[in-house]
């Protein structure tokens, strides 16, 4: 069985880091992780069967909801145990640590590698509209046979793995400019598509129609594109360790990130059905272009399109950069992943950074955009839904631990969360069952190297160059 340090002594193990990220660093990596593929692709798929805007919108609003109470819940467990790790170290703390361990599993495989793909495949759809077919045409005749769009997709994981694995001040710098510049860009859409609104084209109505959809199987399925675009509002956790005064900046980064990025979420998505025919972008991923085109013209539309390829540059920076932390802290508990705690001069644990570009770089080669999605939601949903289960657990074994931040509106909050989280799970199951199915057999296939792997003797990971 793999040699374990309990994770109540994780200060004892954990690498004291010099450079830590600030408060706003953090926020930023929030609201970057959540700003990104789902919000221009996914209302493409979700209006295949909902013809309502009242109910799409309700999608969003509801998204928000989860997300903000995930958030809130999230702080208390986050101030509590502030080391990097995510739900991989919340879970081995406040149940077990096989449970833990399956997270952590499930973290390096899937939960980062997996969006990071997706980014990455949404980047390359949006960079193509925008080159054009001169680009591409040019592309094939450089590279003939080669699948242009996985080309690009693969070629930018790789430029952001690098940066991430060398420098992790750069890395920072990087994020927090990337996330002002997502911010500033999707505000002026907002505001341009309010002043361009046509009247008409969708109903807000709360009809027949609109309640037929909000009753429907389909609403709770589109609820996996809203949950998977919402996802990242608790991306600061996975570097709590790393953060300073995480008594402060934990809550403030996970919470106003969330808060904002649930303002622009709802706002985005009204003025896309306020400007773009539902029967247009029904199955279309490149949402964002066809509004841009709608607004601008083709021409004004290609600029566009470029602009948010750039944006999703963000999304696919934040999670190469929060990703590796948690396969670093599987390291400094696990022997067996012990050289993924591996940090080079630079305080940045390199080889989970790469390790994680390489599986994405997989995915992007053998899986289907929509698929990633499902396949991806419900693993997320569920080690989510664990981990607030937890804090409630905790609040009922230690009743006298009062830790610097507790959860805003408790117990409703967390009930809200888990009712939500429950709710989508259950009919994940039920209506996408092969995806759904495949993420708890890769999920529980980490208890094979759980159980089965060789005792070995424990040593904290060391920088290169110490022995």
């Amino acid at each position: 069985m793999l040699k374990k340090t309990h994770p109540a002594d994780a200060r004892s193990n954990k690498i004291k880091m010099k450079n830590k990220f600030s408060g706003w660093t953090a926020a930023a990596l929030v609201v970057a992780n959540m700003v990104g593929t789902g919000v221009f692709t996914s209302l493409g798929f979700q209006v295949v069967s909902l013809s309502s805007g009242l109910a799409v919108i309700l999608l969003w609003i509801l998204g928000g909801v989860l997300a903000l109470t995930g958030a809130l819940t999230y702080a208390e467990a986050a101030v509590r145990w502030p080391r990097c790790g995510g739900e991989y170290h919340l879970l081995s703390t406040m149940f077990s640590r096989p449970l833990g361990f399956l997270a952590g599993w499930i973290s390096i495989l899937v939960t980062f590698a997996a969006p990071v793909a997706a980014s990455a495949m949404a980047f390359a759809a949006y960079f193509q509209r925008a080159a054009g077919e001169t680009f591409q045409t040019r592309m094939n005749s450089w590279l003939p046979g080669l699948n242009n769009a996985k080309f690009l997709a693969v070629a930018v994981v790789l430029i952001f793995t690098l940066i991430h694995a060398l420098n992790k001040v750069l890395g920072g710098r990087v994020q927090l400019i990337f996330t002002l510049v997502d911010i500033s860009v999707i505000a002026f859409l907002i505001f341009i598509g309010l002043r361009h609104a046509q009247p008409g084209l969708v109903s807000f109505a709360l009809d027949d129609r609109a309640i037929k959809d909000i009753l429907s199987p389909a609403f709770a399925i589109s609820m996996y594109f809203v949950t998977y675009s919402y996802s990242g509002w608790n991306a600061a956790i996975y570097i709590a360790g790393e953060v300073k005064k995480p008594e402060k900046n934990l809550p403030f980064s996970l919470i106003s990130g969330t808060g904002l990025v649930i303002i622009l979420y709802v706002l985005l998505n009204y003025v896309f059905l306020k400007n773009i025919p539902i029967r247009v972008m029904a199955g279309k991923v490149e949402v964002g272009h066809l509004f841009a085109s709608a607004i601008f013209g083709p021409q004004g539309g290609a600029i566009m399109s470029a602009v948010i390829s750039l944006l999703l540059l963000a999304s696919i920076s934040s999670m190469t950069m929060a990703g590796p932390r948690v396969s670093m802290t599987v390291g400094e508990d696990y022997h067996y992943f012990r050289w993924l705690a591996r940090l080079n001069s630079r305080e940045v644990p390199y080889l989970a950074v790469l390790i994680q570009g390489l599986i994405s770089t997989l995915y992007i080669l053998t899986s289907s955009f929509e698929k990633m999605i499902i396949f991806t939601g419900f693993t997320l949903n569920l080690f989510t839904f664990l981990t607030v289960l937890g804090v409630m657990k905790s609040r009922q074994t230690q009743p006298k631990v009062k830790p610097a931040y507790r959860t805003w509106g408790y117990p409703l909050t967390p009930i809200i969360f888990l009712t939500f989280q429950a709710w989508i799970l259950i009919y994940g199951l039920i209506y996408r069952p092969k995806e759904s199915l495949a993420g708890v057999l890769l999920t529980l296939s980490g208890l094979i190297f759980y159980y089965l792997s060789p005792r070995s003797p424990e040593k904290k990971p060391l920088p290169d160059g110490q022995n």
